[in-house]
């Protein structure tokens, strides 16, 4: 009773127990920031309170004081061994009281301010992780995180899709910024979930271009195919969905270098003549149809109706052949829904 009212003199809101179980079911059901803690107790004595305080996950971190006589030292050495911050002889100096409660409770708050520090630090690592996550994709931000570097790398028969605003320009001279933007994020959102559905990764955005590879970081038993049914998907999503525009869909297939650049602004990027002629074919397309090389058309004749568009003299690449999807067959439709 003493020793509770020079704690709530001192400011402190003090509960009392009469003994361990009840002390620590107290202390179970609401939080303490301190345990001033007798050594003589009936049922339990305070060592065995003490090392049900240190074994529990929730407790063990609530600093303890030991209260006790001085001929029961060697149980306060004890005390001290299993996780006692302190100990003060009975009775209880008020001045070396008041001195040992607050640097214990000072301790707590200090650690209260460590974990809490802590778990920000740990929810900013998460949402850095995420946002990284979203950047790279996952076997760059594994090599990424295990050599502060990703090595760009040859990779074969990639597909590679482009697809393209018909008269982009025209459009944003007529239009607001709202209203274009408007149109934009959903246009290249619903590309994204496409490219999902069917195996595609999403390269980048450059202005109304989208860009994006199949049998990349995926492997795909045909790349080309999967980037036909999603280029398909893309052209029936405008048209379903009331979109102002047209987009063309070029494609060709060939090997690639892929990695990222930079240390600042890290950008995952792919690189090579696979990349300039996929662009190249997919300018000379038709709006609303996908539009592939000779070499791509190749390894979807069997699968795809089409038709020739004849040669295309390119720039930087020669003349080219290049082929208008016009459907898929049944069979392969049925199999890609």
């Amino acid at each position: 009773d003493m020793l509770s009212r020079r704690l709530e003199r001192d400011g402190h809101v003090v509960t009392v127990s009469a003994h361990g179980r009840q002390a620590l079911e107290l202390m179970s059901a609401q939080p303490f920031d301190l345990l001033l803690l007798d050594i003589l107790m009936p049922g339990m004595n305070g060592i065995q309170v003490l090392e049900h305080v240190k074994e529990d996950v929730h407790l063990r971190y609530i600093p303890v004081i030991m209260v006790s006589a001085l001929d029961e030292m060697d149980s306060v050495v004890r005390c001290i061994e299993i996780g006692a911050e302190d100990y003060l002889p009975k009775p209880c100096n008020p001045t070396l009281l008041r001195a040992r409660v607050g640097a214990c409770l000072e301790k707590k708050r200090l650690r209260d301010r460590e974990v809490l520090h802590l778990q920000e630090i740990e929810i900013e690592r998460k949402r850095a992780d995420e946002l990284l996550h979203v950047i790279l994709p996952d076997t760059a931000v594994r090599e990424l995180k295990q050599t502060n570097t990703v090595t760009p790398r040859q990779h074969d028969n990639v597909a590679v899709v482009f697809c393209d605003v018909v008269g982009f320009t025209q459009y944003c001279n007529q239009y607001p910024p709202e209203n274009v933007l408007l149109h934009l994020q959903h246009m290249v959102e619903r590309f994204e979930e496409l490219s999902v559905q069917h195996g595609l990764e999403k390269i980048k955005t450059i202005g109304d271009a989208f860009m994006a590879t199949a049998g990349l970081l995926t492997p795909a038993d045909n790349p080309v195919l999967n980037s036909v049914r999603c280029g398909l998907d893309m052209i029936d999503a405008l048209q379903q969905h009331d979109s102002p525009w047209q987009i063309r869909v070029g494609i060709h297939v060939g090997p690639v270098f892929a990695g990222v650049v930079g240390k600042r602004t890290f950008v995952f990027d792919v690189w090579g003549d696979t990349v300039n002629t996929a662009q190249r074919v997919e300018g000379n397309g038709v709006p609303s149809a996908v539009t592939m090389s000779a070499n791509a058309w190749a390894t979807v004749a069997d699968a795809c109706d089409g038709t020739s568009l004849g040669m295309v003299s390119m720039k930087g690449i020669g003349e080219l052949e290049i082929f208008r999807v016009d459907r898929l067959r049944p069979s392969v439709h049925a199999h890609s829904v």
